[in-house]
């Protein structure tokens, strides 16, 4: 008797486990609402970053490590599920997700209810450890911190003990619930709420590459070179980094037919962590838009850089980057909205993003910045690289990141032609910056 009551005890727990586990679900942040509304066949809002050790990589530990690491993340070990108004996230406890070897086309889409239902991927070739996320899941900031964290676990298990310290997080520890939280919520409490930018942007004329395929191009150059040459335009890496871009995208322009000019638009993200304290490693960015409008006459390179640099100085601040998240979160606190079934709102969401949001710009930049590793890691570690991924249109997004005096600057594009990259690239080497130039493009 006593026996089976300690079988139904065991029973009743182990069922209010199961429905505890149930019952644990994240709503999807701010940002991560719009990503899963864009999905389709041929596009997923993924990207990848990756780090380059200095011995091959073991992909038996690495997955060891893998599984050591991801329940330390539990907004990461996560499915992606729809209710009746919105999409959220609930704890996935299906096998994997399983390291890969690595493949030609990274940031490929990424079904719902494939790879057992997870929302990440992590590959292996050579020296290289890739980890790719989908962007409902966080931003660049949560994503690096998970694959250093499995960067540090699986050194661990090669003999070589990382501490943790910055972005590498103790797997043994609980998570703090600030990692967890919508920090936009937080912060979204200005008294006004800015207008988005309307006009209508130069878009880069292609040809668009056969489905699921991923044209990149890096350029790996000296941080002090860069450093330097920013310096003497009065300018940041980031200020200069845009203004070649720009300058680019302009030139590109130029070399097309056209009945008229239009302004180029870059959209940049901007850690708002910077700015409004927060230990979330979902997303917490905002995007700026530094433009230059030829319509208003020709610029030299100079003014490019003073324009874009008076840009950034305008509005990276925190009652701007206040002002935008507010705009933001305006529509998710509107009552009406809330009711509104979720299958209208992502027919009005994609409209709008297809036709208005995603025409504001004519490609993408972001950069990560400089990173920092535990000293315990530094001796195993050679650079780091990051990709936005696949365009939801016919365009390029360039990713920028930095590790000692190893700055990669990374192009992704859906179209054949390489014109922007070329004319990137050309200026900086122009302006005495060294450039080794790596792509999985096809040699002609």
């Amino acid at each position: 008797m006593k026996k089976t009551r300690q079988q139904n005890t065991a029973n009743q727990t182990g069922k209010q486990n199961a429905k505890n586990r149930r019952d644990v679900w994240y709503k999807l942040d701010l940002s991560a609402i719009v990503y899963p509304t864009l999905q389709r066949r041929d596009f997923s809002s993924v990207y990848r970053l990756s780090v380059v050790l200095k011995e091959p990589v073991d992909p038996v530990l690495l997955q060891q490590a893998l599984d050591m690491t991801l329940p330390r993340f539990p907004t990461y070990k996560v499915a992606i599920r729809k209710g009746l108004f919105w999409r959220y996230l609930e704890p996935n406890s299906r096998p994997g997700p399983y390291v890969g070897k690595d493949i030609k086309n990274p940031c490929m889409p990424m079904p719902f209810k494939g790879n057992n239902r997870y929302l990440i991927r992590v590959y292996y070739y050579g020296r290289r450890i890739s980890l790719e996320a989908h962007h409902c899941l966080g931003d660049g900031t949560g994503g690096m911190c998970l694959l250093q964290t499995l960067t540090a676990v699986y050194l661990g298990l090669l003999g070589h003990p990382v501490r943790p310290e910055g972005f590498v997080l103790d797997i043994a520890s609980s998570p703090d619930p600030e990692e967890l939280e919508d920090a936009y919520m937080r912060y979204a409490n200005a008294q006004v709420c800015p207008p988005r930018p309307a006009d209508k942007t130069y878009r880069v004329r292609g040809t668009k590459e056969p489905f699921y395929t991923l044209n990149i191009i890096d350029g790996v150059m000296s941080v002090r070179e860069v450093m330097a040459v920013a310096k003497g335009y009065g300018a940041t890496v980031t200020e200069y980094l845009n203004a070649a871009l720009l300058y680019a995208l302009l030139q590109k322009q130029k070399q097309e037919f056209h009945i008229r000019l239009r302004p180029v638009r870059i959209a940049m993200p901007v850690n708002l962590r910077r700015f409004f304290p927060s230990k979330t490693l979902r997303n917490f960015i905002t995007m700026v838009y530094p433009f230059i409008d030829p319509r208003l006459g020709d610029y030299t390179f100079e003014e490019i850089v003073e324009q874009t640099h008076n840009y950034m100085r305008y509005y990276i601040n925190v009652k701007f980057l206040r002002g935008d998240i507010t705009t933001n979160a305006s529509t998710q606190r509107n009552p009406l909205i809330r009711i509104v079934p979720l299958f209208i709102k992502d027919f009005v969401v994609r409209t709008f993003y297809t036709r208005v949001q995603d025409k504001n710009s004519s490609a993408g930049l972001t950069n990560m910045g400089a990173l920092h590793v535990p000293e315990d890691m530094k001796p195993h570690i050679e650079r780091f690289d990051i990709y936005m991924g696949q365009p939801f249109s016919s365009r390029t997004n360039c990713a920028v990141i930095s590790f000692e005096d190893t700055l990669t600057i990374n192009f992704a594009s859906s179209i054949a032609e390489a014109d922007v990259e070329r004319y990137f690239f050309r200026k900086l080497v122009q302006d005495g910056i060294h450039v080794k130039i790596e792509s999985n493009r096809e040699r002609n």
